[in-house]
């Protein structure tokens, strides 16, 4: 504890197990902003973090029916308003013609809008993370796993908190400075 700001307090096991139980205990305890890193996906473990929807359907959804709109509108603007030409007797608003483009900008729109969305909504790119700053986290791409609990948790205290995670049978607890 040396002054600078604390992103959290983070606890090191040596399996998926241990970390899995440890994250259920954590959540019980009622700390909420927590996260949860393993070399591999672990069973249940975005259930036990607290992760509960994806926002990312809603953000396709929007995107693709501005697609949709943009498609018709786009065309109904230029063939009835803007440009309007006799083509084979149709009307200058032949809604069945409008079908192919329309559909094809709702398929576009929600496509871009399903990556961007997907990418924004993770907080990507990312050049930078505290966790990084702990050196033992270099083992968290091969055999161990972590467990980190923020330091804007209603329930974070750093006396506290890191008792708590000492409780949990870690290999090690250490501080993650920002």
């Amino acid at each position: 504890m040396n002054g600078e700001p604390i992103y959290g307090m983070m606890a090191e096991f040596d399996s998926a197990a241990a970390l899995l139980e440890a994250t259920k205990r954590t959540n019980q305890a009622g700390y909420r902003k927590i996260d949860a890193y393993s070399p591999f996906p672990v069973e249940g473990l975005a259930e036990a973090v607290g992760f509960h929807h994806d926002e990312v359907p809603l953000v396709v959804l929007i995107g693709g029916i501005i697609g949709g709109l943009t498609g018709y509108l786009m065309q109904y603007w230029m063939m009835a308003v803007d440009y309007p030409l006799n083509i084979g007797g149709r009307p200058p608003h032949s809604w069945p013609a409008f079908i192919v483009i329309t559909f094809e900008m709702t398929i576009l729109f929600a496509g871009i809008s399903a990556v961007f969305g997907m990418l924004a909504l993770n907080g990507l790119p990312m050049p930078y993370h505290p966790v990084f700053n702990v050196p033992r986290f270099a083992f968290a791409s091969k055999d161990r796993f972590f467990l980190v609990v923020f330091s804007s948790d209603k329930r974070y205290d750093p006396v506290e908190t890191r008792k708590f995670m000492e409780g949990l049978d870690p290999v090690s607890v250490a501080e993650v400075p920002s």
